[in-house]
């Protein structure tokens, strides 16, 4: 996918920041393919490259897709979204087998809602009050509760719940690979917030419920290019 297309595209829809790739795939995807039909979906560029590589889930193969963006396609998302480079690959149920072994590559938004009203601090140290319900950095969190957990401990045990039942995480051979603070556009809303990178390995205990993971994605913003669990061999165990 050509990078500058997809800007170009958004800058004419009059999406308000361009630079918001989450946001632009969002409406590029829903008005090729339908509401959700790409989801979760996660963009891959190399360092200063002017391609992307986008990989998602989807209940339906890349044929049916490919007819689909044929009669909705207009001349604008035909220069973004190229029909003829569709690739896919089956993930059912019997793909997996519980015990099974796999690892991750998890782009995330890890944060949580509070249950209720506190003080705390941003990560710049000003002093701030969190509203009830207020959607928050998992990080801070954890620090309003002084338990002097690091941040990839914190965003691990994040994963960790969120994987369970289905499969669980190994600690051993999961990292925090990056991490950096990013505004997205949602509603009309600049929202900042964490922008991690998760890499592991999980064991699948349920191969059912691990295939409905997958196609629901992990966490928050999974419609913006966030929460898709990439998968690739079990990681290696680190050497201390």
């Amino acid at each position: 996918m050509q990078l500058r297309s997809l800007h170009l595209w958004a800058g004419q829809r009059g999406l308000s920041d361009v630079s918001d790739e989450g946001m632009a795939l969002h409406h590029v995807l829903g008005e090729a393919f339908g509401p959700a039909m790409l989801q979760p979906f996660r963009m891959m560029v190399a360092p200063r490259s002017r391609v992307g590589t986008l990989y998602a889930y989807s209940r339906r193969n890349a044929d049916e897709l490919r007819d689909t963006g044929k009669g909705s396609l207009t001349p604008g998302l035909a220069e973004v979204v190229q029909l003829d480079r569709l690739r896919s690959l089956p993930r059912a149920a019997e793909s997996w087998t519980a015990g099974q072994r796999l690892g991750f590559d998890l782009r995330t938004r890890p944060v949580i809602r509070l249950a209720s009203a506190r003080d705390g601090r941003t990560e710049s140290g000003a002093k701030v009050r969190f509203r009830k319900g207020a959607e928050i950095d998992a990080f801070l969190a954890a620090a309003l509760l002084d338990d002097g957990s690091t941040r990839e401990a914190v965003y691990l045990n994040w994963l960790a719940e969120r994987l369970a039942p289905t499969a669980e995480l190994d600690h051993e051979t999961s990292r925090l690979a990056s991490f950096r603070r990013s505004i997205v556009q949602r509603n009309g809303r600049r929202i900042e917030g964490p922008d991690a990178t998760l890499h592991g390995t999980l064991t699948i205990t349920d191969p059912d419920a691990f295939t409905r993971l997958l196609a629901r994605g992990v966490g928050r913003h999974r419609a913006y290019g966030f929460g898709m669990l990439l998968l690739r061999p079990p990681q290696r165990r680190r050497i201390c």
